[in-house]
């Protein structure tokens, strides 16, 4: 399938040796936060770097902000650039194998840098090694980049803005998660269950089928024809990771008005105990 900010594992192949593609490994377990870099040093796409979720994409945590703040802009940068990631020119590849979960979360990262040539791997690592596409163990020889971000500051927004925007006309706010997290039924994680007032539930999962690979671009205008029209449509989930996947579908949808409420769920409750 042709769309914006995507790739095809059959493109990715072609484009292997091409010194302006950049591949990211973004694999990655909550529950076991080492085994997407054992699974990357096990085996990976040829010539992709790793990028950790709670080392790189994120900050660490405190007592607010959400299990996974933002990272620092700067040492974000300075790590692109140390992967050969150069500012506004070269094409980043993301992939994992959970639906899009972490490699969005890059992809974010990347346009709120102000970087915008970045695509995510359509059907992941599980895609690609089911069509026995090459893999290796051996790691890259990074030839670094210039990476000067450009900051969106705009496209986030923290707790204050939130109850200060999510009940005025025009506005959205989306609660990412599972159904059931989001009614209350069930929260593996967070101290608290339940869901933002006023929010709504678009579960980051129906963006893609059941093997990770984009719905039609069709499917995801139709997914937000409720909200097209909306002024401002704030996004959260549990931590600020999976919300990036709505992200992602809102601009394959072509509503641009998405942001992130990075300290989520996570952050919100941290304020109720």
């Amino acid at each position: 399938m042709n769309a914006p900010f995507l790739v095809s594992a059959e493109y990715l192949s072609e484009h292997l040796d091409d010194p302006k593609v950049v591949i990211v490994d973004c694999r990655f377990s909550l529950a076991d936060p080492e085994l997407g870099y054992q699974q990357y040093q096990t085996s990976h796409i040829p010539g992709a770097y790793y990028l950790d979720l709670n080392k790189d994409l994120a900050a660490p945590v405190g007592r607010h902000g959400g299990r996974h703040p933002l990272p620092d802009t700067s040492e974000l940068a300075n790590k692109l650039a140390a992967i050969g990631v150069n500012f506004q020119e070269t094409q980043v590849v993301a992939y994992d194998d959970s639906r899009f979960a972490f490699a969005a979360r890059l992809w974010w990262l990347l346009r709120y840098l102000g970087h915008d040539n970045v695509a995510l791997l359509d059907g992941g690592w599980t895609g690609w090694h089911s069509q026995g596409y090459p893999v290796t163990e051996a790691l890259p020889t990074p030839q670094p980049g210039t990476f000067v971000p450009q900051l969106r500051d705009q496209w986030v927004v923290d707790i204050e803005g939130v109850k200060a925007h999510k009940d005025l006309p025009g506005v959205v706010l989306v609660d990412s998660r599972e159904s059931d997290r989001y009614l209350g039924k069930r929260e593996p994680i967070d101290p608290i269950a339940g869901h933002i007032p006023g929010a709504i539930n678009y579960p980051w999962q129906d963006v893609t089928d059941a093997q990770g690979y984009l719905r039609s671009i069709a499917e995801q205008q139709q997914r937000w024809r409720d909200v097209e029209h909306s002024r401002e449509v704030l996004v959260y989930c549990g931590s600020g990771v999976t919300a990036c996947v709505n992200l992602f579908s809102l601009e394959l949808a072509g509503i641009h008005s998405g942001k992130l409420y990075a300290g989520s769920w996570s952050d919100w409750c941290s304020y109720l105990q």
